[in-house]
């Protein structure tokens, strides 16, 4: 009877050991590249079905034999002896670079056995991802960039220069402004520094840890305004990025977003704008997921945005959605006695960024700039003051280093019964005539004297019939 109980259990065993065996051989067969086993002394104990497919071999011929009879160029064995793993090692098999793994087993402390696997099973696989990956970090790395350059503004309230009581009232509106997140709506002629007081408002916010995104409507094509603000889903249209992309309300969450030129926004996005602005929620343009965002909108713009309304080109209720709190900046012909300050301080700056000494303004070249229109306001203060330390001599910019339409301009008798445009005109062509007589009739020379492109230079020459001789030009 015992002798009858005994051989059941055994016969379970057996095949609960069966059962294993089948099932590990079938794991290891399952391996997607070529493994093998070898023991102590480099036999191979197992050797699974990708690998001797790859080989031209049955699995079963190479059990019991030595390593080095089917695999070429391999170093089971010696890893077998000397006990130290071998990861990811080039192993040239058939004429093929492989990375291989070689891995000891160990038991009781003694090595057991061998294990062996071909990774890859070209080398050129490896190239592959390295030229992926390569590919991954140039993008995080140009997001990383994206990233510092949204949270990051140049400006700050002290950027601010000015003594005139028309810039010391604007920066106690604006340092009011940073105390709450109410709109923004900031007015003036191009050139006042409209972006200036949206930074610095920004910066001086509890928002200032987070994104400052700007946008300009007027530098970004009518058909793509929405996906720049709203962003897209995958392919929501044509040409659209494989994994989309978020919109700048999107990345301005927590933070502030400065819309520039607000007045060239398209009369049929207005009403998007609007509901974003009330709801702080949109969608991507293609999605149907509600995003929401939290942002501090400030907008700016060189338009009449009243008459704008009238004509029907502006929303009223945009405009008062807009509209909280409000900063004109008036232009720099209108406090006078901000740009001789404001001049000194472009100067320092400018001196610091080009590395070379501080200049001073003559008593002369001062008066010439405290008194020209300045159309183009700081951009065009900017400027003059970049060409004068780009020609100058010495240590101060005199009446000679400045262009030479600020010179004339500044020598005309306020009381000239000409029009504006007829002086302008009158301006040009002298400073024209006098820019070709300073450069030996060098047009290129000339134009650089001017500040404008050769191109131009030769169409105002046509224009005011300056040289009708061409050949008397080089």
């Amino acid at each position: 009877m015992k002798t009858m109980r005994s051989n059941p259990n055994t016969s379970d065993v057996v095949q609960a050991l069966t059962r294993d065996l089948d099932r590990f051989n079938l794991i290891f067969d399952s391996i997607r590249d070529g493994a093998l086993v070898t023991d102590q002394d480099g036999i191979i104990t197992h050797f699974n079905q990708p690998y001797g497919k790859f080989l031209g071999i049955e699995p079963e011929l190479a059990i019991g034999k030595h390593c080095t009879e089917i695999v070429e160029n391999t170093r089971m064995h010696i890893v077998a002896k000397t006990g130290k793993p071998e990861i990811n090692r080039a192993q040239k098999i058939k004429g093929q670079e492989m990375i291989v793994q070689r891995i000891p087993i160990r038991k009781d402390g003694r090595i057991a056995a061998v294990y062996g696997q071909v990774v890859f099973k070209d080398v050129r696989d490896i190239k592959q991802l390295v030229k992926k990956l390569s590919l991954l970090e140039s993008k995080v790395k140009l997001y990383e960039q994206e990233l510092i350059n949204l949270r990051s503004t140049r400006y700050k309230l002290d950027s601010i220069v000015g003594v005139s009581p028309a810039i010391d009232r604007l920066k106690k509106e604006a340092l009011k402004a940073t105390s709450n997140h109410f709109p923004v709506l900031i007015t003036g002629e191009s050139g006042t520094g409209k972006e200036l007081f949206a930074q610095a408002i920004h910066h001086a916010s509890p928002r200032n840890l987070h994104p400052f995104v700007r946008i300009n409507c007027a530098a970004i094509p009518r058909e793509l305004l929405e996906s720049e603000l709203f962003g897209y889903e995958k392919g929501a249209f044509t040409g659209a990025k494989p994994g989309g992309k978020p919109g700048k309300f999107e990345l301005a969450h927590k933070g502030s977003f400065f819309l520039d030129e607000i007045g060239e926004l398209p009369i049929e996005m207005q009403p998007k704008l609007l509901r974003v602005l009330e709801e702080k929620e949109f969608e991507h343009v293609g999605g149907n997921k509600i995003i929401r965002s939290n942002f501090r909108l400030i907008a700016a713009t060189n338009r009449d945005l009243e008459t704008m309304m009238r004509n029907g080109l502006f929303r009223r209720d945009l405009f008062y959605r807009l509209n909280v709190i409000s900063i004109d900046i008036p232009p720099l012909r209108k406090r006078r006695e901000d740009i001789i300050p404001l001049s000194r301080h472009l100067l320092k700056n400018m001196a610091d960024e080009f590395l070379i000494g501080e200049k001073e303004l003559t008593a002369e070249a001062e008066k010439i700039l405290r008194n020209h229109h300045w159309p183009g306001n700081v951009r065009e203060l900017t400027n003059v003051l970049e060409r004068a330390l780009s020609t100058m001599e010495g240590d101060s910019i005199t009446l000679d280093d400045l262009p030479f339409y600020l010179r004339q301009t500044g020598n005309q008798s306020a009381t000239s019964p000409s029009t504006l445009k007829q002086a302008q005109m009158r301006a040009e062509k002298d400073a024209i005539q006098k820019a070709l007589s300073e450069s030996g009739n060098n047009k290129a020379l000339a134009a650089r004297i001017l500040g404008i492109h050769r191109t131009l230079l030769y169409k105002k020459m046509k224009r005011y019939r300056i040289g009708n001789d061409s050949k008397k030009y080089v």
